[in-house]
């Protein structure tokens, strides 16, 4: 797959995580999202042993590459959806089916949870307040939460009932963390230049589809390409601009780095 499909896959269907590890596998995107992720994660400081939980693992990928990069660490992973479980299971990981709403594991019991692309998919009447609930409750005091979530852009785009889909701003996203009780270390936008080649995309999407969620709409392009790895580079450098204290006015994505108040 190399162009974008007009018939996205239904949300948590078969379809959709098959898509999904196309991308994870080998898109210069999602490259340059581990590359932002794993620096983040240097700057907190991570111990050299510890427990990772990966809310929403999908297909297990990031529990694959993160231990690649903390190998001493333990990890697990968690998805409501059946059809993302069944391939992190073939890779080899301790994952379960369940909900972010309700983690089942105990008080205090792991030291770094990682969440990335779930909190804008979760009920609207709370459900991400609930899950941040749930995630400062396992997390041990002085454990770390790392978010990625979608960010508002234009166009902007109503919070959709139909599929339980919102949009972050930078404020809001900060509001629900703190009132989950998190002290956000770092919190901002990237993918903002590049993120404006999703305008025409999404603008097309918006006049074939009803709703305000438009699925998947990208096909992969490698990472290994010279384009990719140009824009692989560009979002690096919007990474260190984050960690940086920058504040991008624009940005399509949103990363949070967080810690449970010891």
């Amino acid at each position: 797959m190399t162009t974008d499909d007009p018939r996205p896959p239904r949300i948590f269907s078969a379809e959709y995580y098959a898509r999904m590890r196309v991308l994870e596998a080998d898109s210069w995107w999602n490259a340059a999202m581990r590359d932002i992720a794993g620096s983040l994660l240097r700057d907190a400081r991570l111990s050299e042993r510890g427990m990772l939980v990966d809310v929403g693992c999908g297909s297990g990928q990031t529990i694959s590459w993160f231990q690649g990069e903390w190998p001493d660490w333990s990890a697990a992973g968690l998805d409501v959806a059946r059809e993302g479980l069944a391939a992190a299971l073939d890779l080899g990981h301790h994952v379960v089916q369940g909900s972010a709403m309700a983690l089942p594991h105990a008080d205090a019991s792991t030291d770094l949870i990682i969440t990335f692309d779930v909190l804008q998919h979760l009920p609207l009447d709370g459900g991400d307040a609930q899950a941040l609930s749930e995630m400062r409750r396992a997390l041990k005091p002085g454990g770390v939460l790392l978010v990625r979530t979608n960010a508002q852009a234009f166009p902007r785009a109503a919070a959709d009932r139909q599929y339980n889909f919102r949009k972050y701003t930078p404020d809001l996203l900060r509001d629900r963390l703190e009132s989950a009780g998190f002290r956000v270390e770092t919190l901002g936008r990237v993918n903002a230049l590049l993120g404006l080649a999703e305008i025409p995309r999404e603008m097309r999407a918006r006049r074939s589809q009803s709703s305000e969620y438009h699925g998947i709409l990208s096909g992969p392009r490698s990472t290994h390409s010279l384009v990719g790895r140009l824009k692989r580079r560009w979002l690096a450098f919007e990474g260190r601009a984050l960690r940086d204290g920058w504040h991008l006015p624009l940005g399509r994505t949103i990363f949070a780095l967080c810690r449970r108040p010891a």
